[in-house]
């Protein structure tokens, strides 16, 4: 259960450096799309897809490692510049893992809201990560 319970602080944790990287991006459309997203993680949060709660799943596991392997290479850095680049690194990553499991950025981030937010859509995706854990083994 910590695995799970950190396999989920670690996607949630990415997610918001995502999100953090749109605020800097264009705070204004940062602000619209937040109040957006969060109105739609509300209607939408029973309406994911047994396709795109595996790739979320899946993808969390991937940015579980991620934020493993940079968590280190953080305390290490030298100075803010440093600790800077690490996290824009560890960012990239983290976006390229959710893309390359087939999901949005955007649809990875309301996911993860909606988990927070749902206990039974948590235990669903909790489900799917113990599943793919298991025959991975």
């Amino acid at each position: 259960m910590q695995r799970i319970t950190a396999l989920f602080s670690a996607a949630l944790l990415s997610a918001g450096l995502m999100s953090s990287m749109a605020h800097a991006q264009d705070s204004a459309d940062a602000t619209a799309s937040q109040g957006q997203a969060a109105a739609a993680t509300q209607a939408t949060a029973q309406n994911f897809s047994d396709a795109q709660l595996q790739k979320f799943a899946d993808a969390s596991e991937e940015i579980s490692v991620i934020s493993q392997d940079y968590t280190q290479q953080l305390k290490n850095a030298e100075g803010e510049e440093g600790q800077q680049e690490v996290r824009q690194e560890a960012n990239d990553k983290m976006v390229e893992a959710v893309q390359d499991s087939g999901l949005e950025v955007d649809t990875f981030n309301t996911i993860g809201q909606a988990i927070q937010q749902n206990p039974e859509l948590m235990k669903r995706v909790q489900g799917m990560t113990q599943g793919s854990g298991e025959s991975a083994s």
